[in-house]
């Protein structure tokens, strides 16, 4: 069994680069699949974009590395509520500081931070709003 994680975004390509860079993995180039399905009829033009030198699918973005693969589909509305799952990046109290300082710059915004429930825990939002904790 494989785990995947999938995540909704107004815009999944910029996020797939933010989760890709935040963990340390690559994302998914699917120029050859695109080309194929376009050159086969079973796509439009429409459905696809140019992401940097990738022919991309417009409405889903992946990426992936030794974790779960996580998928990123576009959805109409921007994030609302509370996620009801969110991502722990657990590093270690040595490292928290300095990777909640990288991620920061990545795109993403610290909400607080707390030592409530055990290990000092910061609380963040992707650039899509998603929560996430690192400790």
């Amino acid at each position: 069994m494989k785990l995947q994680i999938s995540l909704d975004a107004t815009d999944p390509h910029a996020l797939a680069r933010f989760w890709a860079a935040a963990l340390g993995y690559q994302v998914e180039d699917h120029t050859e699949v695109v080309d194929a399905l376009l050159a086969a009829g079973r796509i439009a033009e429409d459905e696809i974009v140019v992401d940097g030198d990738r022919r991309a699918f417009r409405d889903v973005a992946a990426c992936h590395g030794p974790g779960p693969r996580i998928f990123l589909a576009r959805v109409p509305e921007p994030k609302t509520a509370k996620n009801r799952m969110h991502l722990d990046l657990q590093v270690g109290p040595d490292a928290a500081a300095e990777e909640v300082a990288r991620l920061v710059a990545l795109g993403a915004e610290v909400l607080w931070t707390t030592s409530d429930r055990g290990p000092v825990t910061t609380t963040l939002r992707d650039p899509e709003g998603n929560e996430f904790c690192v400790s």
